[in-house]
């Protein structure tokens, strides 16, 4: 596998792969396809198309990391700034917004020979966001392995939603009405990893209703 930008230390090897990167995203994105030439690419950056080979190899692994690239600058420090909200609606609504925003390109990938490991860069991507909630929920009471499976779990489910609306969704996209969905996916997922609490009131409903059926067994 190529380098990350994040593990090249020339500052011209990195400027080279972020131009590469940005072209591919806007290339792809304007025309609605991946099957985007690789010559065209490398001149859209600068570059010629045996950098473009050296730094990713194939036209596939530019996209991933391209994509990649894209959610890291600016989906996940969308979502960090959103954490404090108690509602988590603004970390939904900034996920929404991204996709709707950038919904040609992540269309085109997705639909492309690397979307599987696209969904699967992208689900690793986000499993600490959602391990974040997870904990939340449970107040710390799972250890870390189950913490870690309910997130990927989470993960996995969110993110089959949100490429059917990326891929199949009518446009433009509407990150608002989208968001509604999360919420209330997000709310019954709360509500079946919630664990079960016994309230008084509880205990008051179901002894009244083992009396009253007490009541009504014949013999009695």
């Amino acid at each position: 596998m190529a380098p990350t930008t994040d593990e090249v230390p020339d500052p011209r090897v990195r400027r080279s792969r972020d131009a590469l990167m940005q072209a591919a995203v806007a290339l792809v994105g304007e025309r609605g396809t991946a099957a985007v030439p690789v010559s065209d690419i490398a001149e859209a950056a600068g570059v010629s198309r045996p950098v473009l080979y050296q730094h990713f190899g194939d036209r596939d692994r530019l996209l991933l990391e391209s994509a990649l690239d894209l959610a890291t600058r600016e989906l996940l420090p969308r979502m960090a700034a959103a954490s404090n909200d108690p509602t988590r609606r603004s970390g939904a609504l900034a996920l929404a917004r991204h996709f709707a925003g950038h919904s040609a390109f992540y269309r085109a990938v997705l639909t492309s020979s690397c979307a599987f490991e696209l969904n699967k860069a992208l689900t690793s991507l986000l499993i600490p966001v959602n391990r974040k909630l997870v904990h939340d929920i449970f107040g710390g009471a799972l250890d870390p392995q189950g913490e870690l499976d309910f997130a990927t779990f989470l993960t996995g489910g969110g993110a089959a939603v949100v490429n059917t609306w990326v891929v199949d969704g009518t446009e433009p996209l509407d990150p608002e009405q989208f968001t509604d969905r999360l919420m209330r996916l997000s709310g019954a997922a709360g509500a079946l990893l919630r664990p079960a609490t016994t309230t008084p009131q509880a205990k008051t409903q179901h002894a009244t209703t083992q009396h009253a059926a007490t009541r009504q067994e014949p013999g009695r």
